[in-house]
């Protein structure tokens, strides 16, 4: 399964930014050793059920040191039998994109 998800601290004290505790969060991701890509604004993690919300538990519970409360998004693609799709889905994707703009492209003269 993928997971896409983004962790954050609220109600504390401090600045708007939550870098240092995104940072937190991506290294105990980084660390799991499962597939994973960091965006500007999700996580995305490739795993079974039990090993990717072990991960996302632990990264919730690293954020949870920079406030009062911790805001979680989590969205899923739960396709079983499929592996390798964190780059897969994007690979497919990008050759779709060169396939239609082939298409289009008038044939020379």
């Amino acid at each position: 399964m993928l997971v896409a998800f983004s962790v954050w601290p609220s109600g504390g004290a401090g600045s708007d930014s939550v870098h240092d505790a995104v940072a937190a969060a991506v290294t105990i991701v980084r660390a799991s050793g499962l597939p994973n890509r960091t965006d500007s604004m999700f996580t995305t993690i490739e795993g079974t059920w039990d090993e990717v919300f072990d991960v996302i538990h632990r990264a919730t519970d690293a954020v949870a040191a920079y406030g009062s409360r911790v805001d979680l998004v989590i969205k899923a693609d739960i396709r079983p039998g499929h592996s390798h799709e964190i780059t897969g889905k994007v690979e497919r994707m990008e050759q779709a994109i060169a396939d239609q703009a082939k298409a289009k492209t008038p044939a020379p003269a």
